[in-house]
């Protein structure tokens, strides 16, 4: 049955990034990019993709903000050995 929930399929209405420039509760944490990608939005303006799925132009100083526990939990899932 689980399986079922994995192989679902959501309406496009679900799956459209959130590409907001706002001030709101997803702005509150810091999330994890890859370097490159970050560079590469700064000179495009293109939206990144974080660990956690976001998907967001960055525009802040991430140092300003704790990190998102998503991003950290995945990338030591990561990272195990």
């Amino acid at each position: 049955m689980a399986m079922d929930i994995l192989n679902k399929v959501l309406p496009d209405s679900e799956t459209k990034p959130d590409i907001s420039h706002d001030d709101g509760d997803r702005e509150r944490f810091a999330h994890y990019v890859q370097k490159e990608k970050i560079t590469q939005s700064a000179v495009t303006g293109d939206p990144v993709i974080a660990l956690c799925g976001k998907v967001w132009v960055p525009h802040r100083d991430p140092k300003k903000f704790p990190v998102c526990p998503d991003c950290k939990r995945t990338y030591e899932e990561m990272t195990k050995k």
